[in-house]
């Protein structure tokens, strides 16, 4: 992570804020929050006095990310590369619904999890962002898009970009609170998904948090032995513990949790895995989120045809198990789930 002088103004809640300039009148901080929830930079900021600008430009960045690029998809898919204060890139994507416009940001810079069918996790770790550089992406798309904080652009929020969310517990719960502030963009909690690999120990602590988001499980096997060949962090967590701590996840928030479950050619697709998937679930309020696997040029596995799909619900459904196929998007941009990446600044310029 950054240190402070690194740190942003999305890093501050509006407390913070009003704490950092406990020496100037009070109104002062509330225009510096609001400018800075509306991604203003600080020149943008006329209505502030010189000697505050200059007083906080010492302390802190005014914006945490700056987009870099746009990949436009047909679908109107928009992938942004985000550039950080220190050069490293992360990718995000906005996916236009007849519901409301959803952003999927980045948690991390790269990922440690290793799974085998993903490409954020290519180039391992390199470090957690910070609760204002996962802020300053919904902001920034939230800006470029029209949005104000009375009138947003964005109304969802997943979690779901390069990184796991709840290896970066501490970050990732202060950018619910910050995301969801009353005075600043206020997007609810329920209109927020966290996807994790099923890091149990810190699905409990997320339970009792009082941050009811909508849980997303990637669990995408049926069997340890199956998990264990595509995900690394079953080795630490197994199944049973993963869907215990769900379900404690569902007894304490009332919110119906979600498995995710990638379909893989030769892995995890047949009829008797639905049929193993169903028994694991049974009794359990979920959904179960199908996906086709999206290519990541990197790996040697695919996803699988319409036929083999389709048998793979129907066992499901006629298990009882409520199921879905997620519509891909942004496949053709590189931003379908899975295919996000930690990305180099090289040509693309410098913040």
């Amino acid at each position: 992570m950054p240190d402070e002088k690194k740190l942003s103004l999305q890093d501050l809640s509006e407390k913070k804020i009003s704490e950092v300039l406990s020496g100037y009148p009070s109104f002062r901080a509330k225009q510096v929050y609001l400018a800075s929830m509306q991604y203003k930079e600080y020149e943008q900021m006329s209505n502030l006095p010189k000697d505050i600008i200059a007083f906080l430009s010492e302390r802190y960045d005014d914006t945490a990310v700056r987009i870099q690029k746009v990949f436009e998809g047909k679908d109107g898919t928009e992938k942004y590369l985000f550039l950080l204060r220190d050069g490293n890139m992360i990718e995000g994507v906005f996916m236009p619904h007849g519901y409301g416009n959803t952003i999927c940001i980045s948690t991390q810079v790269g990922c440690r999890m290793g799974c085998a069918f993903c490409a954020s996790t290519l180039n391992g770790l390199v470090r957690n962002l910070t609760a204002g550089e996962m802020l300053g992406q919904v902001l920034a798309v939230n800006v470029r898009h029209g949005g104000t904080l009375k009138k947003r652009a964005i109304t969802n929020i997943v979690l779901m970009g390069s990184g796991e969310p709840l290896d970066n517990y501490d970050e990732t719960t202060e950018f619910l609170r910050l995301v969801s502030a009353e005075n600043g963009i206020n997007i609810s909690l329920r209109n927020i998904s966290l996807s994790t690999c099923g890091l149990a120990d810190k699905i409990k602590l997320l339970a009792d948090s009082g941050l009811s988001v909508t849980l997303t499980i990637s669990l995408h096997a049926p069997t340890d032995e199956i998990r264990e060949k595509i995900m690394p962090v079953e080795r630490k967590y197994k199944i049973a513990e993963v869907l215990d701590a769900a379900r404690y996840y569902f007894a304490k928030t009332g919110r119906r949790v979600i498995i995710e479950y990638s379909l893989i050619k030769g892995v995890n697709s047949r009829v008797a895995e639905a049929k193993k998937l169903a028994r694991l679930l049974r009794g359990f309020s979920c959904h179960v989120n199908l996906i086709n696997l999206n290519e990541v040029k990197e790996r040697d596995l695919s996803g699988v045809d319409k036929a083999t799909a389709d048998a793979f619900m129907t066992a499901l459904t006629e298990s009882g198990i409520s199921n879905t196929m997620r519509r891909s998007m942004g496949n053709d941009i590189g931003g379908a789930c899975g295919q996000l990446r930690r990305k180099f600044v090289g040509e693309e310029g410098t913040y």
